[in-house]
């Protein structure tokens, strides 16, 4: 933590984007769970401005907005697995919740967090990606607060790295209301899937109409630099009837899609051979359900 000239706390949203504007380098606190152990670990370092954004009141809360769900950036993981309109209408983010981490973590971390640490195996990417979701992110370069939004499955270009700008903040996400027959999976895998970091961990959505599914979604973590929309396993999917020849089929375009690598958690070959095995598996469950 040494090196910090100044150690701000914004009151509002307005007053952050305007720091961030004025003063340069700053690194961001939300929850800390990412950011306190990189630091001390010496794979972060905190530069010299420490802003402190827990304060804000336009960060926070989930709230239904137009057909919209809206959640703020500084929402912790728990609060999104116990919340109404998530359970109802998002139940694959609140089972990704659910998978993250202990309970200590998820109730002092934050969806903005998750996001901005940009792991290629963050635990809630991969099913907001597959929920279409975007990031709102907000910045004041001419005395004026702007908004801007763009697909989170845009937002990642490398382990750690994102398209926000310096002056930017990520405020919240947008998820569009899932329509009638909206069907959606999460599944990770690590030695202990709760607390581990993940070894692959995949999503799957999509509409299901007589055994059909369209509007198809596939993204996988873990197995790239960052995580992955699966456009090929997506058309392999689209429209085909799920049936036991088109399972297996798209299961074997998923592993040859993916390009992992040998780490401590995982072999590449096995990365792969996992992703094949648990995306028939999960297609199996969308078949029969």
């Amino acid at each position: 933590m040494t090196g910090i000239e100044r150690y701000v706390v914004p009151a509002s949203l307005e007053q952050a984007v305007e720091c961030l504007q004025q003063l340069g380098e700053v690194t961001i606190l939300a929850g800390g769970t990412d950011l306190m152990p990189q630091s001390q670990a010496g794979r972060l370092k905190i530069k010299r401005t420490l802003m402190n954004i827990r304060r804000i009141p336009e960060l926070k809360g989930i709230a239904l907005d137009g057909d919209v769900i809206r959640i703020g950036a500084l929402t912790t993981i728990s609060e999104i697995m116990r919340n109404d309109l998530v359970k109802k209408h998002l139940p694959v983010l609140a089972e990704a919740c659910d998978h993250f981490a202990s309970d200590q973590i998820r109730n002092a971390g934050t969806l903005g967090g998750n996001i901005c640490n940009a792991s290629p195996a963050g635990d809630t990417l991969v099913p907001l990606i597959v929920l279409d979701a975007e990031v709102e992110l907000a910045s004041k370069p001419d005395g004026k607060v702007y908004q801007r939004t763009m697909p989170l499955a845009e937002y990642f270009v490398g382990p750690g790295k994102t398209r926000r700008a310096p002056a930017e903040l990520l405020t919240g996400v947008r998820i569009p209301l899932p329509p009638a027959g909206h069907v959606a999976r999460f599944f990770k895998f690590g030695t202990r899937p709760a607390l581990d970091i993940s070894a692959i961990s995949i999503g799957i959505a999509g509409i299901l109409n007589q055994g059909v599914m369209t509007n198809v979604r596939v993204a996988f973590g873990a197995v790239a630099p960052t995580p992955v929309r699966a456009l090929h396993t997506e058309e392999a999917l689209e429209g085909k009837r799920l049936d036991a020849a088109t399972i297996e089929s798209v299961a074997n375009v998923a592993r040859d899609e993916v390009k992992p690598i040998d780490d401590i958690r995982a072999t590449a070959w096995y990365r792969k051979e996992m992703i094949h095995n648990m995306t028939k598996r999960m297609l199996d469950h969308v078949a029969q359900a």
